[in-house]
């Protein structure tokens, strides 16, 4: 499996305040992205996959609407994780 526990609290460490802060928001958008890239990976192999599209799509509404929310509470923040992701925008 893709994402095991190890994965997330090293997620959570990097972009979190600690690797059991699963709250935050940084922390909730770097894990939105690594599945996203992972879906992303899935989708170029199996095109007809339109499950998985969905999920997809609904997946970066969701990271959308967190990174708005940090966009509007703080700016710093949103520059910092946009830039650390590698997101566009």
């Amino acid at each position: 499996m893709y994402l095991t526990k190890e994965v997330k609290e090293s997620i959570f460490e990097k972009h979190g305040k600690g690797k059991n802060d699963t709250g935050t928001s940084e922390g909730q958008i770097a894990l939105f992205t690594h599945r996203i890239n992972h879906l992303t990976e899935h989708l170029k192999n199996n095109r007809k996959d339109y499950n998985t599209e969905r999920s997809l799509v609904m997946m970066v509404g969701k990271r959308r609407s967190l990174l708005d929310y940090l966009k509007k509470s703080d700016i710093t923040r949103y520059r910092a994780i946009i830039a650390e992701l590698g997101i566009r925008k």
